[in-house]
């Protein structure tokens, strides 16, 4: 595999960080340098990484992102809707644009009503991975607090998620265990009636 995927649960919320590396260059980048920096950076290790990307702005995606940025010297990248709640950050990244890890390519998908910055990033070969924070899990959409943020989640999970991507896609939530786009679309209908 070109994509090298290694998951941690941290902090108290047992919040998901995954390492990403490009098996051919050692290029690597960090999703949610979420709390214990003291497990986050051996994890990393002394190859290092390019970048931190932060799905979204609430806190327990980022207590450990300063600390792990100064150690590494790596890039703070996040959606610019977002950004000013992120204690560090260094660069945007933006619905459709392309983030290179070495020899790979991720797209990044703006979604819409988790948070207004919400992002989560697809990589399209070997059948398909997304990590999409706290966007989507095994069983719906993640948490929003009105119908207007719920209908805008929704209506960018299956306009830009389930619309685009196959079902063997796995779904990397930022809590929890993972699933597939497969295993959750028949839900949709039920995730609409419920309202959450």
């Amino acid at each position: 595999m070109s994509l090298s995927i290694t998951k941690l649960s941290v902090g108290p919320m047992d919040n998901n960080a995954y390492l990403l590396r490009c098996t051919s260059t050692g290029a690597a980048l960090l999703v949610d340098a979420a709390n214990e920096p003291s497990r986050l950076l051996p994890l990393i290790g002394p190859e290092g990484i390019s970048s931190v990307v932060t799905t979204h702005r609430h806190p327990d995606h980022w207590q450990a992102l300063a600390e792990v940025v100064s150690a590494t010297g790596a890039e703070s990248l996040a959606h610019p809707a977002d950004a000013p709640g992120i204690p560090v950050v260094t660069g945007t990244l933006v619905d459709g644009e392309d983030l290179r890890l070495g020899d790979l390519t991720l797209s990044v998908i703006h979604l819409v009503g988790h948070t207004p910055g919400s992002i989560a990033l697809y990589y399209g070969q070997e059948g398909g991975h997304l990590f999409t924070g706290d966007a989507l899990f095994p069983g719906g959409p993640g948490r929003t607090t009105n119908p207007t943020d719920f209908n805008s989640l929704m209506d960018d999970l299956e306009e830009k998620v389930f619309g685009r991507l196959p079902d063997e896609t796995v779904i990397h939530p930022g809590h929890g265990k993972d699933s597939t786009l497969g295993t959750e679309r028949p839900s949709i209908p039920e995730w609409r009636a419920r309202g959450w």
